[in-house]
């Protein structure tokens, strides 16, 4: 495996690549990590990252503009740029653009929705979790974002969701609800699971993101990536 860094043209925002050297072209992930735009979390990048390469996936982190570069608009355009990037390095890069999504986490899950609803988006699948749906936490995070359950709409790709019931940051009924509920009004495939225990930032919630994100691990909650790779080969 190839692990390299391009710059973005938007400013303080840079694209990692871990590049699998696959003897066959790959679906590949688009990774926007959390982190309350004051750091991009390890155990949302490049964790992710390497697990995703191990199930046969090309895998990106998107690393946008945190700290006093912070900007929920900046971080949408280095998303933007990241998928035309590697569009435009397909064939480089050994990835399948018709197979070619975005996974987002909490503050990231919110710019992995806005960017997948964007007109002329490049995902074709995108994964949320514990996503920020609604500004009601701009004032702690320190940016000015919006509500992106209002730009679904019926060309929307199919999207997975989840969450857990015990996340005081983003609870359910203000967040997640809001998304799904608008993804079943404009009839785009999703797939929700809020799970009963776990908690909000808890990543993959095993040992492996475990280790670097306070011991926090569920094993119950850590069933939703292999739930999110049987959903993805399941995918039309």
């Amino acid at each position: 495996m190839q692990i390299r860094n391009v710059k973005l043209a938007q400013a303080h925002s840079s694209l990692d690549i871990y590049h699998s050297a696959s003897d066959v072209v790959l679906p590949a992930v688009v990774i926007v990590p959390g982190g309350s735009y004051q750091q991009i979390k390890e155990r949302d990048s490049e964790r992710m990252a390497l697990t995703l390469a191990t199930h046969a996936f090309q895998s990106f982190v998107v690393r946008y503009p945190v700290l006093e570069y912070r900007d929920y608009q900046a971080a949408k355009v280095a998303i933007s740029q990241t998928f035309d990037y590697i569009v435009a390095h397909a064939d480089e890069l050994g990835v399948d653009p018709e197979r070619l999504g975005i996974l987002g986490f909490s503050a990231g899950g919110q710019l992995a929705a806005a960017y997948s609803n964007q007109s002329g988006t490049k995902a074709r699948f995108a994964a949320l979790g514990y996503p920020v749906i609604k500004p009601t936490i701009d004032e702690r995070m320190g940016v000015t974002t919006e509500d992106v359950s209002q730009l679904v709409t019926d060309r929307t790709p199919a999207t997975f969701v989840w969450g857990s019931v015990n996340d005081g940051l983003t609870p359910y009924l203000d967040h997640i609800n809001a998304y799904v509920t608008a993804l079943a009004q404009h009839g785009v495939p999703f797939e929700l699971h809020e799970f009963g225990t776990g908690n909000h930032g808890i990543a993959l919630a095993n040992k492996y993101t475990g280790i670097v994100n306070r011991d926090r691990v569920d094993r119950h909650m850590s069933r939703w990536f292999p739930l999110f790779l049987e959903w993805l080969g399941n995918l039309k």
